[in-house]
């Protein structure tokens, strides 16, 4: 048995990036061999071991043919005739498809070391257009590496993919799995540009897809184009290093603004409302985690309105506090402050422009948290108090604190 460092490890060496987790081929192997040296078994469709010392994957070498639709639909074959060129052909793009041997020296039958140098990313063979996935594997390498173009063959290729149908057979777990990891890389948007320009973000994303072209006020968007700001907001939120959470929230914070009637366009009255719901079909369909979808459905409703807050009132303050949920959840309401931050900066020159509302905001949850509502609760109830009454005392009490407070704040 041989064995070969592959894919991402091999290419991240190469761009002189960290290296994450290190995957191992074995040429030459069966089963039975990988067992008796200790390797434990992990994979379910093909079979994959984990390393008795270090626990890296190990595969053994294999071949794979397309058996049906979508990302299920094939068939693999390992055998102890597979060789290393036969697996690395199997691959997406010919940047993965290189491998090191034990004294260090590249294997690269496609051309990857090539196509580094060039910033390119391409295809290694026809077997590409058998499984959708590669469409948003390329595009997440997209947004992890944006100084890389796609080669036009590749863009051609994919294209071809989406009007056949393969998109369409994407489970949703996948879907999420592979956008959730391209919102995490450092330029998220190459991701949804490459998306869009293959055709595949209409099949997936129709609520994003349709941003493009819709005007907003240039008086508040100089970009003007709605699917445009979307994109700054994504790279600002991964320049703040936001959470995923945060960036999915980003993603769908003016989804209500492709429904805006054209007749009342560049305005977006209740656009909030309506870019709620839409976030709702989003997150049912592709079975988004709670804490994304709960931390969205906030943004979407409430971006305008804490944006607006230096306008509002201590009463109305605490409205929006309780509308968001902050003083039960103070640490979520941090994070929708950042992805409104995100969405306020992600606008063309406003870029390094400072964020009043949350440091406003950040300041007015703190006093609503300092009032010591144990106390108040425990003397209205000696008083005959209770229910709503003592509700009622409570946001008397913190409306109170928050009219000091505001009264006093600098600016």
């Amino acid at each position: 048995m041989k064995t070969y460092l592959v894919g991402g490890a091999v290419r991240d060496r190469l761009l002189g990036r960290p290296q994450g987790d290190r995957d191992w081929v074995v040429v030459g192997g069966t089963p039975e061999a990988m067992l008796a040296a200790g390797f434990r078994p992990v994979g379910k469709d093909f079979p994959v071991f984990l390393h008795p010392q270090t626990n890296e994957e190990h595969a053994l070498a294999r071949t794979e043919r397309k058996s049906g639709r979508g990302y299920h639909g094939f068939a693999f074959h390992t055998s102890p005739d597979v060789t290393l060129e036969e697996d690395l052909t199997r691959r997406d793009l010919t940047i993965n498809a290189m491998a090191e041997d034990s004294d260090g020296r590249l294997i690269d039958p496609w051309g990857g070391q090539r196509d580094l140098a060039a910033r390119v990313l391409r295809h290694v063979s026809p077997a590409f257009a058998e499984d959708p996935v590669r469409i948003l594997r390329l595009a997440r390498f997209a947004a992890r590496l944006p100084e890389f173009t796609v080669a036009p063959e590749t863009l051609a290729l994919m294209r071809g993919m989406v009007a056949e149908g393969e998109v369409d057979h994407l489970v949703a777990e996948r879907v999420w799995q592979e956008l959730a990891r391209g919102l995490m890389e450092e330029c998220p948007s190459r991701m949804f540009e490459v998306l869009r320009e293959c055709g595949a973000l209409a099949r997936l994303l129709p609520e994003v897809d349709r941003l493009w072209g819709v005007p907003q006020r240039p008086e508040y968007h100089p970009e003007v184009d709605t699917g445009v700001h979307l994109m700054m907001v994504l790279d600002m939120s991964a320049r703040l290093q936001g959470s995923l959470p945060v960036r999915y929230a980003c993603l769908g914070h003016d989804l209500g603004k492709g429904t805006t009637p054209a007749d009342v366009l560049p305005r977006h009255l209740g656009h909030e409302g309506r870019s709620a719901k839409l976030l709702q079909q989003v997150g049912q369909r592709l079975r988004v985690p709670n804490d994304c979808r709960e931390l969205a459905d906030v943004v979407a409703r409430e971006h305008g309105n804490i944006h607006r807050s230096g306008e509002l009132n201590a009463a109305a303050v605490l409205r929006l506090l309780e509308r968001c949920d902050a003083i039960r959840k103070p640490e979520r309401f941090m994070q929708v402050l950042l992805a409104c931050e995100c969405d306020a900066r992600g606008r063309l020159g406003f870029e390094e422009a400072p964020y009043a509302p949350r440091d406003r905001l950040s300041a007015a949850l703190r006093t609503a948290l300092s009032v010591d509502t144990t106390e108040l609760a425990r003397n209205a109830m000696a008083q005959g108090r209770q229910g709503k009454d003592i509700g009622t005392l409570i946001q008397q009490a913190r409306t109170q604190a928050l009219e000091i407070a505001l009264t006093n704040a600098p600016g």
